[in-house]
C-alpha cells in the first residue's frame, strides 16, 4: 500500500514537492488556501541548475513552450549607464553547465508544474482547504484544515510561503524579517515599446541604494521590469500588495541616467497593467536540519528560507528541495521520519549559502561610497569571472548527507 503525503500550499513550491513525491511513489493529498490555482507577480528566472530539474521531469517541452533563453546577462551602472560586464548566456551556459538559463513569467512556471501534477499524477488537488495545524505521533501524522477536516498522512510538507503555519507549529511563530527593500514589479508588452528598449537579454543596473532588473519572458512577447529601492515597509506586511504609486518610484530614481528613465516611463506610455509594490522580507540562514524537518514533517520552499531576490534562486531553490524530497521518499528501506532527516541535511546547507549570498549580493548591488567604485572597478577588471557562478548553477546539494 503506498504511503500518503500531505502538502500544505498549491504554489511552485507546493506543486513541485506533489510532482516530486508522487514520482517517488506516493499518493498526494494538496491543500491549497485559494478558491483557483494562480500566481500573482512577474519573472523569475532561473538558472541552469533548475532547468535540469525540470527537464528530469520530463519538463523540458513544456518549458520551451512558454520561457525566454536570454542571450547574455549585461550589467550597467544606473547613474552613468555604463556598460560594467557581460556574462554570456544562450549556449554558453548549456556548454558549461548542461542546461540553458531561462527567464519566465512566475505564472507561466506554475502553470507547467500544475499541468504536470494534473496529468501525470493522481494527486487530490483541494482548493479552498489550507491546513491550519497537525498532530505528529503514533506513525502518522494527522492535520486539521480550515474546514474543520482531520486527515491523516505518513508525512505532512509545508510549502506554505512566507507566512507558513506549518512553519508556525513546528519551529515557533516568529515572523519573517523585514528587509528594508521596496521592489515595484511591472510587465509590458515588447511590441508596445520602440525597437530601442525592447530586450533579448537580461539586464541589471546597480545604483547607491536601489538595482533594476529587465529581461524578456513569455517567449520574448513580455518584458519584465523590476526596481528594487530602500525604503520604509508598511505595517500589514502579511496582506499588503497593492498597486505601486509610481510617484514614489520616479522620486527614488533621481539622479540615475536617461536610459533607465526611459525603461522606467516605458510602463506607463505602453499601455500594460503598470506597477505592483511588495515589501521584501526573509529569515536569517537555515542553521540546521532540524529547521527543514523534524519527525513526520517537513518544509520546502519559502517555508523553510524565504530569500531576498539578489541571487534570483527563490524559486529555484524550492524546485531543488522537491527534487531532493523526492529522491528521499523514494528510499523505501528507511523509515519516513529518516528519509525526511535525509532530505534536511541534503538541503539545509546549500540553501543558507544561497540565502546568505543573495543578502551579500544586495549590499554589493546598493553599494555607496568607496564600495560602489570598488564593486564597478573589479566589474570592468573581471567582468565574467565575478558574475558567472559555478557553485551554484552546477550543484544541486543533493549529495551532502552521508546519511
Amino acid at each position: 500500500m503506498k504511503k500518503q503525503v500531505l502538502v500544505a500550499g498549491g504554489g511552485i513550491g507546493g506543486l513541485a514537492a506533489a510532482l516530486g513525491a508522487s514520482r517517488a511513489g506516493w499518493d498526494v493529498r494538496l491543500y491549497e488556501r485559494a478558491a483557483a490555482f494562480s500566481e500573482v507577480g512577474a519573472g523569475v528566472q532561473i538558472g541552469p541548475n533548475v532547468v535540469r530539474r525540470l527537464q528530469a521531469w520530463g519538463l523540458q517541452q513544456p518549458l520551451q513552450a512558454v520561457a525566454a533563453f536570454p542571450s547574455r546577462l549585461q550589467v550597467r551602472n544606473a547613474v552613468s549607464g555604463k556598460e560594467l560586464a557581460v556574462l554570456p548566456l544562450g549556449p554558453t551556459a548549456v556548454q558549461r553547465y548542461g542546461a540553458a538559463y531561462a527567464t519566465i513569467h512566475r505564472a507561466d512556471l506554475h502553470g507547467l508544474l500544475l499541468a504536470a501534477v494534473t496529468k501525470y499524477t493522481d494527486t487530490q488537488l483541494n482548493l479552498e482547504h489550507a491546513i491550519d495545524g497537525f498532530v505528529d505521533g503514533d506513525g502518522v501524522v494527522t492535520v486539521r484544515t480550515s474546514r474543520g477536516k482531520e486527515v491523516e498522512g505518513d508525512a505532512l510538507i509545508g510549502a506554505d510561503g512566507l507566512w507558513s503555519r506549518t512553519r508556525n507549529q513546528l519551529l515557533g511563530a516568529v515572523p519573517p524579517r523585514v528587509t528594508g527593500h521596496l521592489a515595484y514589479r511591472a510587465l509590458v508588452p515588447q511590441h508596445a515599446l520602440p525597437d530601442a528598449l525592447r530586450t533579448g537579454q537580461v539586464t541589471a543596473w546597480l545604483g547607491p541604494r536601489l538595482h533594476a532588473v529587465q529581461y524578456p519572458v513569455r517567449r520574448g512577447e513580455l518584458q519584465n521590469i523590476v526596481v528594487i529601492v530602500q525604503g520604509p515597509a508598511p505595517q500589514d506586511l502579511e496582506s499588503w500588495d497593492h498597486a505601486a504609486n509610481a510617484a514614489g518610484l520616479d522620486h527614488a530614481l533621481q539622479g540615475t541616467c536617461t536610459a533607465l528613465q526611459d525603461v522606467v516611463r516605458s510602463v506607463s506610455t505602453a499601455g500594460g497593467p503598470g506597477w505592483r509594490l511588495w515589501p521584501l522580507c526573509d529569515r536569517p540562514p537555515v542553521q540546521h536540519a532540524g529547521e527543514m524537518a523534524q519527525g513526520l514533517v517537513g518544509l520546502l520552499g519559502d517555508a523553510a528560507h524565504p530569500m531576498r531576490p539578489y541571487l534570483a534562486q527563490g524559486a529555484g531553490m524550492a524546485i531543488e528541495d522537491a527534487a531532493e524530497l523526492q529522491r528521499a521518499l523514494a528510499m523505501h528501506d528507511l523509515d519516513v521520519p529518516l528519509r525526511l532527516t535525509r532530505y534536511a541535511l541534503n538541503r539545509w546547507q546549500r540553501n543558507a549559502r544561497v540565502q546568505a549570498r543573495s543578502t551579500r549580493n544586495g549590499r554589493i548591488f546598493h553599494a555607496t561610497g568607496p564600495m560602489r567604485w570598488g564593486r564597478d572597478l573589479s566589474l570592468r577588471l573581471l567582468g565574467e569571472r565575478v558574475l558567472d557562478v559555478p557553485w551554484l548553477y552546477r550543484g544541486d546539494g543533493s549529495s551532502a548527507s552521508s546519511l
